[in-house]
């Protein structure tokens, strides 16, 4: 018999010997209920060492490597290794799944942990990255992850004292992690000199932010916030791997076999030394401790866990044993006594009891072992070797008989005859020994057949025969004992064999897949009595089959629990046990056998078996024992929804289309044009391949589904509404049980459900991301609170979802077969049943999981005669209705039928809007409400069944079948269609809409046509045939058979309809005289079939279209070919235009017209507008003629596939169109351009753009074009070249003199000038001031706070709180790179509340991901951190209006959108924004769920809807030549008013997303800024423009933008460009293109410049006054600015006309120096600003300038590798005295020394020069240098500052350095835009420093002030000045 069914018995796990310790740590815990939970291979086991019985996991698939214990004890968390490796979360008591985490980690999960109250988990995965992560565990949702660290992480812990911290350890690290919002940032922890850097393995957490680890070396190192405190030396001898804390104190374990315990301030207690225990042995490694009360459980390598009573510490109690290191392969049962004994690469052989469930016996060989055998009489034990050996040894004492040695490879199979005389041993060398048991194991014969190793041996039952496998898979037998191979088939035929272990042969051909050759099956054991027959496989599965099992692929019921490898499967001597081994999990499974009679008994016992017994979904053969299928559901399992183009990739597919065709479009092209349609009704329901898809809403309105649209009929007015929020056909719906909310499913390569409301057919949320291909059935919970789907994807997935909030709750694989229904339990809304192809499986939600159970099937009742088709469900009963056309009402058990209705003609009601086509259709759908049972029948129709028996048909379309022919009456508003499903029909398009008439036809039909009277028409059927008909009564007329093939196009000619064209797919068409009824021409001449004619208007000239795109011409009536050129065939009056080819429609082929081809065209009778449709199933309406490649159109969606057929009616008032497959025929409302309702049209746009944009603005273009750096790959400002100092070879000093020396003491290094006082140094920068502001490429930055007693504003990445009345700021500095937006949390509740965006590199969520910090502007408290996966930066950030809700957009390519719940840190839904820049996107003031985002030629207005974005692009169509200008800003008024600023200096009004006006010229030049007043919606605009009189950079309009009042910016520039606006009581706030922050009053329009900054960077020049506070900057701006600190703001400017690049005061402060980028210099009278003297020697830059201290000379270098010499004693003239020679490259920083004697030099290539001054000679002696006092030291280079260069300075160098006037300390800035401090000198390299962030990539330039008090520092990239307050050290 083939095994066509799984065998009905069961196997059931009962015992697993073994513990998971290699590899390993932390993974053995005491539970609540003071079990033990610990894994072994791909288990969870719970132990409970009270009964001695074991619980066990099984929902993972692979092996268990982590494990974690939640702080209740209960509950367990676990985590595999694997391609896609899964988290589980469960119940150590009930071991059923809470939730599974999945689809983040790959390779594995190393480690994991949860935090004090168990909400949270975190998990580090084991990828390259060992990325961290953090779960929300109940609702499955990652909140945070990040990149752990480039090596391994062996550790993490939360901490359990702070909230939000953690911490994690591994290979030569140890990390401290805080989480805000979804950010998880590390903090690396400093070893320092307390310790040496090493492996940290296991780490636990105290209070006052104490951390104690254990490292490598044994040593506790401990740790005080960040910094090692100390270290424990030699808490072991050896590394410490496992850790663990409890209410006593810590317990440690280690490699040398010890466990400490320790008190809670980590002193000691107590050592137990496990070796010297009386189970110890040498070698004995600690992995995994766990302490609780007196007890301690111990886990070591080799897979043993001791338990040990604190008391009694040196009885150690053994509770698990098993075999460790190496593979698992030797198996053998004792034939008499239930005992089992394995064998291992572990040495040791072993003998378990199988009734105690214990080790009783273990012996250690010398060798590995491989195989193992017991004797009949279970006297003998064979073994087996790795080395070629076998051994014997007695069973009782282990005690060897005989040790045999002749073979070289290992012996891998050996087994006992049966009457006990032989021994047969195979080996890998190909093998079988044959040796004689009593003749002390001589041997007597081999087998030598095999030409590959010796997999299996089965004696026969006499002992006469030997069968053997071998590694190909060949079987052979021998006869015994000589060993000479049997070649007879017949001789082995009746042979009985004694055991069956042998895995190819007749009988166990089942065990194999049907198409497969592997050789993955390792062991085999046949269960003669019980005949089923077990096998270990590869992937860690038992299978139980049938035996014998004869056919390939047969059923099988499997087991899971080993995790690689099954390597041996025996049955124990009696049949009650399977015992199977694991290779690499070293473990054994004791699995009980249950037969099939106990099955029913066992059923009620154990709830975790149903989920173990899978019933073997995988198995091949489907020959079921069901009734066959039947015809209708077998052709719907045969459907696909697979699209050659999915809707979804149309935009990709355009981009590459347009790129291959950039050269072809130059001509202007047409506009769209005006008319536009409106879908007014559909003909059809969607019931052939759907059901309970039709439903009554609350106030009776019906709602169903056909093509891709939704559908809402009021059947007392006959008219429909329709959801168009689909791109392709809807598959399900389902409505909700409270609302009238639909859920729609559709078709798509990442198919969507929306969820709508049909009163506003709005979209309340959209769900996407876990279906592929479509969604075929929907249900909503009970609640309504919740949605199920499932997709058709293989595994037809169910997905579980909180529709409101667009979130997954759970996900499943359903089955492999088509799932029909999806149905939530109303009671219990937790479970959830899908019925489909031969199955029903019922689910339970938990977390993340679905699990199902078979539940036994009470009763069948018979209820239809065919398939029962639909089903709903009432208060006391049910109603059915099924293939049979009967609707039947049962009552509440299904106990008796109370009432039958037949569908048929008979009861039609006659308010019907149509005809029955046949009595008793297939009944798809059954709904009930308001008093009538809505029935939907597969052929289309929706009908209405009274309760008293009557029937009304509402609403019906064409039957299955592609619909093609499609004709309009010539003066009715009526149309026909002709379809496959071999029927006529006549449709009334007046308001009664429904079908006049209909015909069954022998064939389908292609296409058909009215005469021109509308008496008669004509139908061309698919078998060559037309007939024609009375339009009336539909009865033929004539009918002829001239072709063979489908007549595809038919016409009358015009006028009187004398002659008919029929064209057919053979190439041919035939011409009729109509009156004679002959046929009098044929037109020759076509290579492809044809698909279009049409007729001129003479009725004398025939157009024709064909398959192969040619465009013909023939004369009626004979047919002669005619050619017409082109340019003619306008010129000709057609009749008709349906053709698709030609030049009038060259332009209506779409971008992609390779992929998709347009079926049919019309053009309306007054010539104007050209109707197509095509195979994507849109319809579209073009301006005729439509010349010109790619014309631009109007498009609407509602046909799913594609549009077989368009025609407008007779008088132009409706177009109809068809489509193929949707069966649907759609009637539109044509609406011609004047009577225009305003009304959003659905149309969309033409594909490809405008190509104007409005115009050129070189500010618009800069930050449009601009890279951001990022700090961390910033490289050098200037270029440099050479070895830097930090790797340069010291040569040594001639001074390094002995200690007590004689000579004179070293002169001072710097001159100093507070002499006498104590020198303190400093220890710390504190930011002070910083003036500077981002303007030049950011914008709306600028805000008030506090009702406009603070500003808040951004430079470098720094956020700034000013003070309007006293100046003083403070700041944010959280950010690690350049900040470039900010916005202001409008609402109430979260008052100062600020959200800033940062530049950052690629989003892989590490630090330098680009993300949002959201704080407090008060307290500067981060609050929630966004790491986002924008790469490049965050261009625009705002807070929706509740506050809640924060909107992202990011500068990668897509600029992508993302919107943050950012308290929680959870990103609610993200899309691509646009492919062009996006400036700004700002949520509208009123919304949470409507924003507007603008940029390069776009405006979209958005929607949030669940979690997903729906956007709209705004239209242009209904003003006269408005064109998409590039959109700058945007602002906000009632009504959906949106306002937007363009380049060209107009504003765009919006209603909606349709442009109702357009404020011409609102400023002359861009408009950069707006803003919109909450209080009085007010607007304020800003823009660029030079002043004038009436105009103004700055406008206050009203709420509508039609007045306004301007205000004039009082800067003196020569134009104002505003980049920021923002307005708070009476005043406006401006920031500015030149980095000003203005305020100007609204009343008075005074102008106060709050903030001043340099517009250009870098700035290059810095000077400090000599003594008092004022400091001097000269940058690329071409100004000089002189600053003061102590009134905080800018003094004076001086505009040079030239780019500033150096700056410096004289010794007295009365005289300023500036050297210029063009290699001038200036000198300037500091009382009176007036030039002193200038000079231009250079014809390049001059990069510093010095005053001498005594004030004579002045020292100028430049980049021409030259200083030149000055002498100011001469006078104003300037004559250079002398100038500095070979300089090796140009000059940096100059120093004098303080006797005006030297001047040092650093150079472009790392070297430092000394000069003579004034002749400029080159000083070379070392030790003079050494001895040279200096006035100032700004110099980079030198041995005295060798340690300021870092070890990270390959790409970046330091570029300013400055030592204070005390001499002692030192500062510089770098080209990573940092400042340090250091300790002066410091020659050592590396030296210790302290670092500030802030600035932007690149630090120009540095100086102290006067007295030391403050560190100025000058940034390049921000044109930004930092003031740094000196904190001195306290005496």
């Amino acid at each position: 018999m083939a095994a066509r069914s799984a065998p009905s018995c069961h196997l059931r796990l009962e015992w697993v010997y073994g513990y998971r310790g290699h590899q390993c740590r932390n993974n053995l815990y005491y539970t609540a209920a003071k079990e033990i939970v610990y894994f072994v291979a791909g288990v969870g086991v719970v132990y409970s060492p009270r009964e001695h019985r074991q619980k066990f996991y099984r929902g993972h698939s692979d092996d268990i490597i982590s494990l974690a214990l939640h702080p209740e004890r209960v509950l367990v968390a676990t985590g595999q290794v694997g391609k896609e490796p899964y988290i589980c979360v469960w119940d150590s008591y009930s071991v059923q799944t809470i939730s599974v985490l999945k689809d983040v980690h790959t390779h594995g999960i190393a480690c994991l942990a949860f935090d004090l109250d168990g909400q949270r988990l975190v998990s580090v995965g084991l990828d390259s990255k060992n990325a961290v992560c953090i779960w929300d565990w109940k609702r499955g949702k990652m909140l945070s992850m990040a990149p752990g660290h480039t090596d391994r992480i062996f550790d993490i812990s939360w901490d359990l004292y702070q909230p939000n911290k953690l911490v994690s350890c591994g290979v030569k690290h140890i990390k401290f992690w805080s989480l805000c919002g979804n950010a998880l940032t590390p903090k690396r922890g400093v070893f320092g000199k307390t310790g040496d850097l090493q492996t940290i393995l296991c780490l636990a957490c105290a209070r006052d932010e104490l951390t104690y680890s254990g490292a490598l070396n044994g040593d506790i190192y401990v740790w005080k916030g960040i910094n090692l405190i100390r270290t424990i030396q030699g808490a072991h001898t050896a590394g410490i791997f496992s850790m663990n804390a409890c209410e006593e104190g810590f317990a440690t374990g280690g490699r040398d076999g010890c466990i400490r315990l320790w008190d809670l301030t980590f002193k000691p207690i107590t050592v137990i030394d496990l070796r010297e225990t009386d189970q110890g042995y040498k070698g004995l490694s600690v992995r995994s401790v766990c302490w609780r009360g007196d007890h301690i459980l111990v886990g070591t390598q080799d897979s043993e866990i001791f338990e040990i009573v604190v008391h009694e510490r040196n009885k150690p109690f053994l509770i698990m044993q098993g075999h460790c290191e190496g593979e698992l392969w030797a198996l053998a049962i004792h034939p008499t006594k239930p005992l089992a004994v394995t064998g291992s690469d572990d040495r040791s052989v072993r003998i378990w009891s199988l009734v105690d469930h214990a080790l009783i016996a273990r012996c250690n060989m010398e060798e590995p072992i491989r195989c193992a055998a017991v004797n009949v009489d279970g006297i003998h034990l064979a073994l087996g070797m790795k080395d070629g050996s076998f051994t014997v040894l007695r069973v009782r004492d282990m005690t060897e008989v005989v040790h045999i040695k002749d073979r070289k490879e290992a012996i891998h199979e050996l087994k006992y005859s049966p009457d006990g005389t032989y021994l047969a041993v195979g080996c890998n060398d190909s093998s079988v020994d044959i040796y004689g048991v009593a003749q002390r194991y001589k041997k007597i014969g081999e087998c030598m057949g095999s030409l590959s190793f010796i997999t299996h041996l089965d004696w026969s039952s006499d002992s006469r025969y030997l069968q053997t496998n071998d590694g190909n898979g060949r079987r052979l037998f021998y006869r015994m004992p000589g060993g000479k191979e049997v070649t007879n088939k017949e001789e082995i035929k009746g042979v009985h064999w004694a055991s069956w272990t042998c895995v190819s042969g007749l009988e166990v051909n089942g065990i194999w897949p049907k198409y497969s050759d592997v050789n993955d099956i390792n062991s085999v054991d046949g269960n003669y009595i019980g005949q089923v027959l077990v096998t270990a496989d590869d992937y860690g599965i038992v299978k139980l089959f049938r035996y014998p099992c004869l056919r390939k692929g047969a059923k099988f019921k499997k087991y899971i629990g080993h995790s690689a490898h099954v390597t041996n499967v025996r049955w124990s001597h009696d049949y009650q046990w399977v015992i199977s081994i694991g290779g690499a999990d070293h473990s054994v499974f004791q699995w009980k056998f249950i037969p099939e009679r106990k099955l029913k008994d066992a059923l009620h016992i154990a709830p975790q078996e149903s989920l173990a017994d899978s019933n073997s979904d995988e198995s091949d053969s489907d020959l079921s024992d069901v009734p066959e299928l039947d015809s209708e559901i077998e052709q719907e399992t045969q459907l696909t929804y697979r699209r050659q183009v999915y809707k979804e990739d149309l935009p990709q597919l355009k981009e590459q289309y347009k790129e291959k065709q950039k050269s072809g479009t130059s001509k202007r092209r047409e506009r769209a044009p005006g008319n536009s349609i409106r879908l007014h009704f559909v003909h059809g329901y969607r019931g052939y391949d759907c059901r309970s898809n039709l439903f009554y809403t609350q106030i009776g309105e019906i709602v169903y589904h056909v093509a891709a649209v939704g559908v809402i009929y009021n059947r007392q007015q006959n008219t429909q509404r329709f959801y168009l929020g689909h791109d392709d056909d809807i598959l399900c719906l389902a409505i909700h049980p409270l609302k009238d909310y639909v859920a729609t499913g559709q078709v798509g390569r990442d198919p969507s459900i929306h969820i709508w409301d049909t009163e506003t057919i709005k979209p309340l949320s959209i769900l996407k991301g876990y279906h592929q291909y479509g969604v075929c059935a929907v249900d909503f919970s009970a609640d309504g609170k919740r949605l199920a789907s499932v997709g058709i994807d293989d595994s037809h997935t169910i997905v579980l979802w909180d529709w409101k909030k667009g979130e997954k709750l759970s996900i499943a694989r359903g089955s492999k077969d088509k799932i029909f229904v999806v149905k939530m339990n109303p009671y219990m809304p937790d479970k959830l049943i899908t019925a489909g192809i031969k199955h029903m499986k019922f689910w339970r939600r938990a977390g993340d999981v679905c699990i199902w159970r078979d539940i036994f099937l009470v009763k069948t009742v018979k209820a239809h005669d065919g398939p029962v088709f639909s089903m709903h469900a009432l208060e006391k009963g049910f109603v059915t209705g099924g293939k049979d056309g009967v609707v039947a009402l049962w009552d509440d058990s299904f106990e008796r039928c109370l009432k039958t209705y037949a569908i048929k003609r008979a009861a039609l009601a006659p308010g019907s809007k149509g005809l029955l086509l046949e009595d008793n259709p297939s009944i798809r759908a059954i709904s009930l409400g308001h008093g009538h049972i809505l029935v939907g029948t597969k052929n289309g129709e929706i009908l209405e069944v009274d309760k008293s028996g009557p029937v009304t048909l509402l609403v019906q379309g064409h039957m299955e079948g592609e619909v093609w022919g499609l004709a309009t009456h010539p003066y009715l508003p009526i149309c026909a269609t002709v379809s496959d499903d071999k029927t006529l029909r006549i449709w009334d398009l007046s308001p009664s809409h429904c079908m006049l008439a209909v015909r069954k036809l022998k064939k389908g039909g292609r296409c058909c046509c009215f005469s021109p009277d509308g008496k008669a028409l004509a139908v061309g059927l698919s078998d060559g045939s037309f007939l024609m008909a009375n339009a009336d009564t539909l009865e033929d007329l004539v009918s002829f058979h001239h072709r063979k093939d489908i007549i595809s196009d038919i016409r009358f000619s015009p006028g009187s309809g004398k002659y008919l064209a029929v064209a057919s797919h053979d190439s041919f068409i035939d011409i009729y005289n109509v009156m004679s009824s002959k046929r009098v021409g044929t037109c020759k001449g076509a290579t492809s079939y044809i698909t279009h004619i049409d007729w001129d208007s003479r009725g004398k000239l025939l157009q024709v279209n064909t398959g192969a795109k040619e465009q013909l011409f023939f004369e009626a009536p004979r047919g002669k070919r005619q050619t017409i050129p082109s340019v003619e065939v306008e010129k000709i009056g057609w009749a008709s235009w349906t053709s698709v080819l030609g030049l009038c429609c060259e332009g209506i082929w779409p971008v992609i017209g390779e992929v998709t081809d347009v079926t049919a065209s019309c053009l309306t009778n007054d010539k104007m507008v050209l109707a197509t449709g095509d195979d994507l199933g849109f319809v579209k309406l073009f301006r005729y003629p439509a010349k010109g490649k790619f014309g631009k159109f109007k498009r609407y969606v509602a046909h799913s596939t594609h549009v077989t057929n368009v025609r407008w009616t007779y008088d132009d008032s409706m177009l109809v169109t068809l489509g193929g497959a949707d069966m649907s025929l759609m009637v539109w409302t044509n609406e011609v351009e004047g009577y225009r309702e305003k009304r959003p049209c659905d149309s969309e746009e033409s594909d490809t753009g405008s190509e104007e944009d409005g115009g050129y603005d070189s500010d618009v273009t800069r930050e449009n074009e601009i890279s951001y750096t990022i700090r961390a790959l910033s490289t050098n400002i200037r270029p440099m070249f050479g070895i830097k100092p930090h790797l340069q070879q010291k040569e040594p000093s001639v001074d390094e003199r002995p200690p007590v020396s004689r000579a004179p003491p070293q002169p001072e290094k710097l001159q100093t000038n507070n002499v006498g006082k104590k020198k303190r140094p400093i220890e710390d920068l504190v930011l002070e001031l910083v003036f500077g502001y981002r303007g030049r490429d950011c914008r709306n930055n600028v805000h008030y706070l506090n009702d406009g007693d603070d500003i808040i504003y951004h430079t470098a990445s720094i956020g700034i709180l000013h003070n309007v009345a006293t100046g003083t700021q403070s700041f944010y500095q959280e950010h690690n790179d350049d900040i470039l937006c900010l916005t202001v949390n409008q609402h109430p509740k979260f008052i100062n509340i600020v959200a800033t965006g940062q530049v950052g590199d690629s989003a892989d969520m590490s630090a330098t991901a680009p993300s949002v910090h959201i704080w407090d502007a008060m307290n500067k408290q981060t609050l929630s951190i966004l790491r986002c996966y924008h790469s490049k930066g965050v261009c625009s950030v705002s807070f929706s209006a509740t506050g809640k809700l924060l909107l992202s957009v990011g500068l990668d390519p897509e600029h992508t959108i993302t919107i943050w719940r950012w308290q929680e840190g959870a990103k609610i839904a993200s899309k691509a924004g646009h492919n062009q820049r996006i400036f700004v996107a700002e949520f509208r003031p009123d919304s949470d769920s409507q924003f507007v985002s603008v940029g390069v030629k776009h405006v979209k207005f958005w929607t949030l809807a669940g979690r997903a974005l729906l956007s709209k692009k705004g239209l242009l169509s209904t003003l006269e030549d408005a064109r998409m200008q590039t959109m700058l800003a945007v602002a906000f008024g009632a009504n959906n008013l949106t306002f937007t600023g363009t380049v060209s200096g107009d504003v765009c009004v919006w209603k909606d997303h349709i442009l109702c006006r357009i404020v011409a010229r609102a400023h002359n030049g861009p408009v950069f800024a707006m803003y919109t007043t909450l209080r009085d919606g007010l607007i304020v605009t800003g823009g660029k423009e030079r002043p004038s009189k009436e105009g103004g950079a700055v406008k206050l309009w009203d709420q509508e933008l039609r007045r306004c009042r301007a205000f004039r910016l009082e800067t003196g520039q020569v134009t104002d460009c505003v980049r920021s606006v923002c307005r708070g009581k009476g005043k406006i706030l401006v920031g500015t293109r030149n980095a000003e922050i203005i305020e100007v009053g609204e009343k008075n329009a005074a102008c106060n410049i709050l903030v001043n900054g340099h517009v250009d960077g870098p700035i290059w020049g810095l000077a400090t006054h000599p003594s008092r506070d004022f400091f001097l900057s000269a940058a690329e701006d071409g100004t000089v600015r002189l600053w003061d600190i102590a009134d905080k703001k800018m003094l004076n400017k001086v505009n040079l006309g030239h780019a500033a690049r150096t700056v410096c005061y004289s010794p007295e402060g009365d005289m300023v120096a500036i050297g210029m980028k063009n290699g001038e210099f200036i000198i300037l009278l500091v009382s009176s600003l007036k030039i002193w003297g200038k000079k231009r020697d250079r014809r390049c830059a001059i990069h510093d300038i010095r005053f001498s201290p005594d004030s004579r000379f002045l020292a100028v270098g430049s980049s021409e590798n030259s200083v030149d010499f000055y002498d100011l004693s001469l006078g104003p003239t300037l004559h250079r005295i002398s100038y500095c020679k070979d300089i090796p490259s140009f000059v940096i920083q100059m120093d004098f020394s303080a006797d005006s004697r030297c001047l040092q030099v650093s150079t472009g290539c790392y070297k430092r020069h000394v000069y003579e001054v004034p002749s400029g000679r080159h000083l070379t002696d070392q030790a003079a240098i050494d001895r040279i006092t200096w006035a100032t030291w700004t110099s980079i280079l030198g041995s005295e500052v060798t340690g300021i260069w870092s070890r990270h300075a390959e790409k970046a160098d330091v570029t300013c350095a400055c030592v204070s006037h005390s001499g002692i300390s030192l500062v510089t800035g770098d080209d990573f835009g940092m400042v340090k401090l250091f300790d002066f000198p410091c020659p050592e390299k590396f030296a210790k420093h302290k670092r500030f962030l802030g600035h932007s990539p690149h630090v120009t330039n540095i100086r102290f002030t006067s007295g030391d008090r403050h560190v100025i520092s000058a940034g390049g990239d921000d044109c930004s000045l930092f003031v740094w307050k000196c904190v001195h050290m306290p005496h």
